[in-house]
């Protein structure tokens, strides 16, 4: 069977080492997962050359949004986010899933957070597909409000959507504004470096958030990471987050129970690498 990674770029893709770990710990020795370049303009065709012989793919920037028309179901969850980051293939139909909100809930879970209470201050940096995954994580551990800096307002309509859908409370503010200054947990799902900013408020103590959860895994650790652990504020990086997002695609398309020691090992040797 076979499945791969679309998006672009891709080349940097981590997921292929961590799937094909997956495979390699269940005894998958038919199964493939490879790197796939793929815009928008090019997904319709990479989709429809996937035949029986296909397992599922995985998602990335910038296909999430753009993949939802051209799914036979969509899950729940990435109906409410407006976003799906996995496809399978099942019965000659295409599934969508969205594996990206529980695997930020577990990303977050190893710094200790597996709650909020509804007023909780929840910060997220950016208002892309994964700025609305990171609302629906938020959500489901228990926040009823969040604040989202973002560059361009006019840009976040599919996050306002997003909070509409999840009936959570969304306010836009400008990106490198002092809006928040000790939220409880602070997710950034913008590139690396451009966080900086809110970098520098954490190593000046006027930005202090209990928790972080940064996407970005490489490099890392980013500007705000390294910030943060100075300031002894626990962290997540994007490397645990990719891990079991992953780890819940694996299971997905193969049936199997995925093994997330094996898949974590592979990983951070090939960042260690």
């Amino acid at each position: 069977m076979k499945a791969a990674v679309l998006g672009a770029p891709i080349a940097h893709s981590l997921s292929p080492v961590l799937h094909r770990a997956a495979y390699q710990a269940l005894g998958l020795t038919g199964w493939s997962y490879q790197a796939i370049e793929c815009d928008t303009a090019r997904l319709p065709a990479v989709l429809d050359g996937c035949g029986p012989d296909w397992a599922g793919l995985s998602l990335t920037m910038p296909l999430k949004r753009a993949v939802l028309p051209l799914l036979d179901h969509i899950d729940p969850q990435a109906r409410q986010v407006g976003a799906a980051n996995t496809v399978v293939f099942t019965g000659g139909q295409r599934h969508g899933h969205n594996t990206d909100v529980p695997g930020m809930v577990a990303a977050l879970a190893e710094t200790g957070l597996t709650g909020l209470p509804g007023p909780a201050a929840v910060l997220i940096l950016g208002g892309g597909a994964t700025a609305c995954s990171a609302l629906a994580a938020v959500r489901g551990l228990g926040a009823s409000q969040v604040t989202a800096a973002v560059r361009d307002p006019a840009r976040a309509r599919g996050l306002l959507a997003a909070a509409a859908r999840l009936a959570i409370g969304l306010t836009l503010t400008g990106f490198g504004t002092p809006e928040v200054a000790a939220p409880d947990v602070l997710i950034s799902t913008v590139p690396a470096g451009a966080a900086d900013f809110y970098a520098e408020r954490i190593a000046r103590h006027t930005l202090a958030p209990r928790h972080l959860l940064d996407v970005v895994y490489h490099p890392w650790p980013t500007p705000l990471a390294a910030a943060a652990r100075q300031a002894a504020i626990p962290v997540a990086g994007g490397f645990a987050l990719l891990l079991h997002q992953a780890a819940r695609q694996v299971t997905l398309m193969t049936g199997k129970l995925a093994p997330l020691a094996e898949m974590r090992a592979a990983g951070e040797s090939a960042l260690s690498g």
